[in-house]
């Protein structure tokens, strides 16, 4: 069973930048797929990005293209999300997902941390 652990976020001004990162721990990591997913206040956890366990271009929600990487070291079991441009917009609680030899990028994920927030003042 994996564990993921996220960390990275905080409060930033508009058009800042942060990096999260997943720590992941408890299985091989590099046979998951994994993704980023984000929840604002009063509105459902939707998808952000994510890579695949077999390699290929990444997943990106249309909301964040241009301005998020998504990027994975397997050798260190790491998961990160680079995040430039910040707008208000992009205020949410961001958490790492993760499955098990899924070629799908959407739909559901087995295995979720418990979140990092990001704020972003105007």
């Amino acid at each position: 069973q994996v564990q993921l652990v996220e960390s990275g976020g905080g409060l930033v001004q508009a058009g800042g930048s942060l990096r999260l990162s997943c720590a992941a721990s408890g299985g091989t990591v590099n046979t998951y797929t994994m993704g980023w997913f984000r929840q604002a206040p009063g509105k459902e956890r939707e998808f952000v990005a994510a890579l695949r366990w077999i390699g290929g271009s990444p997943d990106y929600a249309d909301s964040v293209k241009g301005r998020f990487g998504i990027s994975r070291d397997n050798a260190k079991n790491m998961l990160y999300l680079q995040i430039s441009s910040l707008k208000p917009g992009d205020t949410a609680l961001y958490y790492c997902a993760a499955k098990a030899r899924a070629t799908n990028t959407r739909g559901a994920y087995n295995y979720w941390g418990q979140g990092t927030q990001v704020t972003v003042s105007s």
